[in-house]
């Protein structure tokens, strides 16, 4: 759980930096294909070559990783960075409220196909509830447009956390030893979006673009996915849950504090609250072991 936490800090400014500096600016599928591809060079010194060999049966792992990569961020970027056309920063936040109960819903009649508890449901309700409470205001005109695409983004950043989780992967050393495949399949979904949709006019021009962009691609993506998914298989599914919605107001208070938004601190406390609460639910019920 401390990684996680810690990683949901390194996350809270990303929405922001989003929104007010690339959004808009810079063409999304260009955007998403440079994140991947930094994060890919970040990991890539971890990798070892010995795992791309067909004798030693691990070509199929690394494929697995490839396809969770392209789709819990490769896939999961596109949607969420072209939803910033038609939403603001906080009614994206709004509508990323629903990825708990996608993990809980996925794991269960999906890729586990086991029964979960039924706290760990209550969990992700609750979880949503606390962060509808910081995170709900009036809806620009295009928000249907844009609560689809955030709830694609929402449906495919859900799938790839179950499906990593639920992926026999070995130790921590051995999965952060592979980890460089999962970027590359991501890499290869944005680069595709480049070639089909991509506009090469809108490139990042001023430093201060490029330094977001590393930024988001060395430490954000290529750290923090990492981190996120070795983490997310030592806690349970309700607890991966419930800790997708603690970036709301950890994201929020980045908000306030280095771009000066005003923002009522009572709903912002009584919704952080609530969200804590959700976590310690989802804790009350035992572990689930790790997958080897």
């Amino acid at each position: 759980m401390t990684l996680l936490i810690l990683i949901t800090l390194l996350w809270a400014a990303s929405f922001s930096l989003i929104g007010v500096y690339l959004a808009g600016q810079v063409d999304g599928y260009l955007v998403v294909f440079i994140r991947m591809v930094l994060a890919l060079i970040t990991v890539l010194p971890l990798f070892r070559w010995r795992h791309l060999s067909p004798q030693n049966g691990q070509l199929p792992q690394l494929a697995k990783l490839a396809v969770i990569g392209a789709v819990q961020i490769g896939a999961m970027y596109l949607f969420l960075y072209h939803a910033f056309l038609y939403l603001s920063v906080a009614e994206v936040l709004l509508f990323t409220i629903f990825t708990p109960l996608y993990i809980t819903l996925i794991d269960e009649l999906i890729l586990n196909r086991k029964h979960l508890p039924l706290l760990w449901w209550i969990a992700a309700a609750v979880s949503v509830c606390g962060a509808a409470i910081i995170r709900y205001q009036p809806l620009s005109d295009d928000f249907i447009t844009g609560f689809f695409l955030i709830q694609a983004a929402n449906a495919c950043f859900a799938a790839g956390q179950v499906a990593y989780k639920r992926l026999p992967t070995g130790k921590t050393l051995e999965q952060s030893q592979q980890f460089a495949a999962f970027f590359f399949g991501a890499s290869v979904v944005a680069g595709l979006g480049v070639l089909l949709f991509g506009d090469l006019t809108k490139m990042p021009t001023t430093n201060l673009q490029w330094g977001i962009l590393l930024w988001l691609g060395i430490v954000a993506s290529g750290l923090g996915y990492l981190g996120w998914n070795l983490s997310g298989k030592r806690v349970n599914t309700g607890q991966l849950a419930t800790m997708n919605n603690a970036l709301i107001p950890a994201g929020i208070l980045v908000n306030v504090v280095f771009w000066e938004q005003s923002f009522d601190y009572t709903r912002l406390s009584i919704g952080a609250l609530i969200i804590i609460l959700a976590v310690w639910l989802a804790g009350r019920v035992n572990k689930l072991k790790p997958a080897h």
